[in-house]
């Protein structure tokens, strides 16, 4: 695969070369991405001509890998006039009888980088990306700038404008909110996925194209959600490090039914110039080896949880303390405590479930935004496992250790190879821990390596239920039905003369005694000594 990838890219190279690429002179045409190789001392002059009469405003936009590339309307870029970053535009808003645009390209760095550009026109109708920009150096900044951490990534854009003709003033930002404004545009957010582990420069050059262009981004793009020009422009996602994203943002002015897109934006979430923790090692030696060890403990649950039960009762329960504090259990090794034992391993099985449910799309409507109604929602579906199998222990045991125990092998294959699967409990887990998680969208990628693991997944945990029930088949109900056992308890007792619970009183008789006592405790006493009448 990867001497496939290095042919293309020297091929791609040589395309380069031949176009001139690396002279100093690039002639683009409208709508047509060019390959070009940058370099920090000899700027590349980008020059569209022959630019039609009906076209308005052209946006030139460049896309790098991970080096940054400097983008101005001058050879000497001035800070209001030009930009830095691995995705980067300008806005040529032309003067009447225009026909040519010239930039000006070159790397910010020492060293050569690969690029790709493309001029996009738009007509008068066509509303302006970044056109009532107050935030930005950038007069007109069709730019989303984008920020990541570990939990989250962070977008945001300036709002844009009405289009209008050339020569013809712009339409003023904050003129009014009626509809012959700004404030009727509508802002549509887009996402696409990379190829899953995948980080290679080629694959990212041809991707982007997919994510520039107006009919591109609709056919190719997820719309995650629309903003009017009420809400904020910055939208929060889900962090998925070493896993390429494309972001695109669509305005749409809804009287002309027009609309232009923004520079599309990528990111891996990761950093490929740190030594450790970087884009080709997310996970740390001692990661993979507690998570390769909790896999093996996970397949021992898988496969024999039931026949060792007081063992996993005391795995499942320990991870439900962490993950909920709910290690609860008293009288561990009586008999009493078997009912509260089996809601606590149908309680972490229904914490799985709820999690891969809020794992599909449900999960990102915008009521699960808010925390209460999210926690709400998801106790309830948490605990529908255990009240639904409160009548069937064993079945939920096996249940629990099955399906469980085989989701522990995706968790230590997520430590090796990228799988959307393990944010399946990890969401869950930033939720819990970051007060503000609650406000990113958490859509995934579900490719090839995911159907796999899951596949995986799938078979481990069938083969684990059914080894478990067709082993426990032919032997005694274990642990035993709760109120069955109470139930028989009482009524030995109370056939059982020599049993020394038979002489304990009924429970109102002790309650009654109970009272008594407390109210005696509250009378007076009464005086020592004999009170006789006075005689006379």
């Amino acid at each position: 695969m990867w001497v496939s990838s290095l042919s293309a890219l020297l091929l791609l190279l040589i395309g380069v070369l031949r176009h001139g690429g690396a002279s100093g002179l690039l002639e683009l045409s409208l709508g047509k991405f060019r390959n070009v190789l940058l370099n920090q001392t000899n700027p590349v002059e980008a020059v569209i001509r022959n630019i039609a009469s009906n076209v308005t405003v052209v946006i030139f936009q460049v896309h790098a890998h991970q080096s940054d590339v400097v983008i101005s309307f001058d050879k000497t870029p001035l800070v209001n006039s030009s930009e830095i970053g691995v995705d980067k535009g300008l806005v040529s808003i032309l003067r009447p009888e225009q026909t040519v645009c010239t930039w000006y390209l070159r790397a910010l760095g020492a060293g050569q980088v690969l690029s790709t550009a493309i001029s996009i026109p738009y007509m008068e109708k066509d509303p302006i990306p970044g056109g009532c920009n107050l935030e930005f150096d950038l007069e007109v900044d069709p730019n989303i700038y984008l920020d990541y951490t570990l939990v989250d990534i962070h977008i945001k854009f300036a709002p844009a404008n009405l289009g209008y003709t050339r020569g013809a003033n712009p339409p003023s930002c904050d003129s009014g909110t009626g509809q012959s404004s700004r404030w009727r545009l509508r802002y549509d957010v887009y996402q696409y996925f990379l190829p899953e582990n995948d980080l290679s420069e080629l694959v990212l050059m041809s991707h982007m194209r997919k994510m520039s262009g107006v009919q591109s981004v609709k056919a190719n793009g997820i719309k995650m959600l629309t903003l009017t020009a009420d809400d904020k422009t910055n939208v929060y996602f889900s962090s998925l490090p070493g896993q390429g994203v494309i972001y695109n943002i669509i305005v749409w002015d809804p009287l002309w039914n027009s609309s232009a897109a923004y520079i599309p934006v990528h990111t891996y979430a990761c950093s490929f110039a740190d030594l450790v923790d970087n884009c080709s090692s997310l996970s740390k030696l001692s990661t993979k080896v507690f998570f390769t060890a909790f896999a093996v403990l996970g397949l021992f649950t898988c496969f024999f949880g039931h026949r060792f039960w007081k063992t996993v009762r005391l795995i499942l329960t320990a991870v439900a303390g962490i993950i909920g504090g709910l290690l609860l259990v008293v009288s561990w090794w009586r008999f009493g405590s078997v009912l509260l034992s089996m809601f606590v391993i149908g309680l972490v099985l229904g914490f799985l479930f709820s999690s891969t449910l809020f794992f599909t799309p449900l999960g990102d409507y915008r009521v699960f935004h808010d925390d209460v109604v999210f926690w709400v929602t998801f106790t309830c579906v948490a605990l529908m496992i255990p009240v639904l199998f409160v009548g069937c222990p064993r079945i939920l045991n096996i249940l629990a250790s099955g399906i469980v125990g085989s989701y522990t092998v995706v968790l230590a294959i997520a430590c090796y190879v990228y799988t959307s699967l393990a944010y399946i409990t990890l969401d869950l887990l930033r939720r819990v821990l970051n007060n503000y998680f609650s406000r990113a969208y958490t859509n995934v990628p579900f490719q090839r390596n995911d159907f796999i693991i899951l596949s995986v997944w799938a078979m481990l945990g069938l083969s684990g239920v059914t080894v478990q029930l067709r082993r426990e088949r032919s032997e005694v109900p274990f642990p035993p039905h709760p109120y069955l056992t109470w139930k028989r308890e009482r009524e030995r007792r109370s056939t059982n003369v020599l049993d020394p619970s038979h002489h304990i009183p009924p429970l109102r008789e002790r309650i009654h005694n109970k009272l008594l006592h407390i109210k005696e405790f509250f009378q007076k006493d009464q005086p020592a000594g004999e009170r006789t009448p006075l005689l006379l």
